[in-house]
C-alpha cells in the first residue's frame, strides 16, 4: 500500500482521534477508552474504523475483546504522544504570554546531576532572565522521560532508555554507584565485604524500571542470586537515606550525592565495588520540539558545567 501523503493526514486527522488511541492505551479496552472520552462504544468503533483509514493501516490486533496494539499502532502512539506533548508546551507558553510573565522553564534531573550541574547553571541562567519561572522535578530517568513526552517538561537532565529516535541526548558524565549504610552499621567498618555479606542485610532500592534498579538486580544476577524478599521500593532520595539511617537496611546512591551525606556524618559509605556503572546521562530534549531561548541557554550552561567538571 503506498505511503499516506502528509498533506491527506493534515486534512483528515482530527485530534479527537488522537484522543482514542491514547485512552484505548490507557484503558485497554475500547469500551474504556470511551468512557474515558465520553463517546458512546459505537461512536468509539467507527472513530477508530476511520482513524485506521485514514492511515491505511490497522493499528491493533483484535483478541475477542482485547485490542493489543501492533507495530503501526506503537509507532502511531508513539507519535501523538509527542503531539500531545507538543501541544501542552504551546499552552503553558500561551497562559505564560497571557499573565504578563516572562515565561517558564519545566526541568527533570536525576539526583546525580542536581548537586553537580544543575544548580551552577540555574543560577548562571537566572542572572540571564532574572522573572524566568522555573520549576525542578527530581526523579528517575523512566519517569521523567514519561514527562517529557507528555510536555510537562522542556529538558531532562538523565538516560533515554530504550529507543533514542525521538530525543536529542547530550552526555554530560557517567556516575559511579556506592552502597551506603547507617555510620553505626556492620558494613560501615568491614575493610572490603564481599556479595555474599552484603546480600544478608535488607535493601532499600529504587523503582522497577530505573536505571539504578536495573543495575543493581543485574549485581544480584552475576552472583546467581535473586533479590532479597521485603525490599522498600522509592525514588526518593531523602526516605532513602533516613530509612538507612534508623535501620540496617543498605541502599545504593549516586557516588557525589551519597559523599555529599557522609560528608554531614549521615550515613557510612560500604567499600565494595558494583561489577557494573550506569551508562553516561546528560541533557535530553525532544528532537520534534522547538527550543525556546530559555532552554538555549540553558542547555549552554549546564553543558559549560559539564566541561569544566571533567
Amino acid at each position: 500500500m503506498p505511503s499516506t501523503p502528509v498533506s491527506h493526514l493534515l486534512n483528515r486527522l482530527r485530534m479527537r482521534q488522537m484522543a482514542l488511541l491514547l485512552a484505548i492505551d490507557e484503558g485497554g479496552t475500547l469500551g474504556a477508552a470511551a468512557r474515558a472520552i465520553g463517546m458512546t462504544q459505537p461512536a468509539a468503533t467507527k472513530m477508530l474504523h476511520e482513524l485506521e483509514e485514514t492511515l491505511g493501516q490497522e493499528l491493533f490486533d483484535r483478541v475477542g475483546r482485547v485490542l493489543k496494539l501492533n507495530a503501526a499502532g506503537r509507532l502511531a502512539l508513539m507519535s501523538f504522544r509527542g503531539m500531545t506533548g507538543t501541544l501542552e508546551q504551546l499552552q503553558r507558553g500561551l497562559n505564560e504570554l497571557r499573565l504578563g510573565r516572562a515565561g517558564r522553564l519545566s526541568i527533570g534531573s536525576i539526583m546525580a546531576a542536581s548537586p553537580m550541574f544543575l544548580t551552577r547553571s540555574l543560577a548562571k541562567l537566572k542572572e540571564q532572565y532574572p522573572l524566568l519561572s522555573v520549576g525542578i522535578e527530581v526523579g528517575t530517568s523512566d519517569r521523567l522521560m514519561e514527562q517529557l513526552d507528555r510536555g510537562e517538561l522542556d529538558v531532562v537532565i538523565g538516560r533515554v532508555p530504550g529507543a533514542a529516535g525521538a530525543y536529542r541526548f547530550r552526555a554530560l558524565a557517567e556516575e559511579a554507584i556506592t552502597v551506603i549504610c547507617a555510620p553505626g552499621h556492620p558494613l560501615a567498618r568491614a575493610r572490603a565485604p564481599t556479595f555474599d555479606r552484603i546480600k544478608e542485610f535488607p535493601w532499600v532500592l529504587q523503582p522497577e524500571g530505573s536505571p539504578m534498579r536495573e543495575v543493581i538486580t543485574q549485581e544480584f544476577m552475576n552472583h546467581h542470586t535473586a533479590l532479597p524478599p521485603g525490599l522498600i521500593e522509592t525514588s526518593s532520595t531523602l526516605i532513602t537515606v533516613h530509612l538507612v539511617i534508623h535501620t540496617q537496611m543498605i541502599a545504593a546512591l549516586p557516588q557525589p550525592v551519597a559523599r555529599g551525606f557522609q560528608a554531614h556524618k549521615m550515613i557510612g559509605l560500604v567499600k565494595y565495588r558494583m561489577q557494573n556503572r550506569l551508562a553516561s546521562y546528560g541533557s535530553i530534549v525532544r528532537s520534534d520540539r522547538p527550543l525556546s531561548s530559555q532552554v538555549e541557554h540553558f542547555l549552554r550552561f549546564i553543558h559549560e558545567e559539564g566541561a569544566v567538571a571533567w
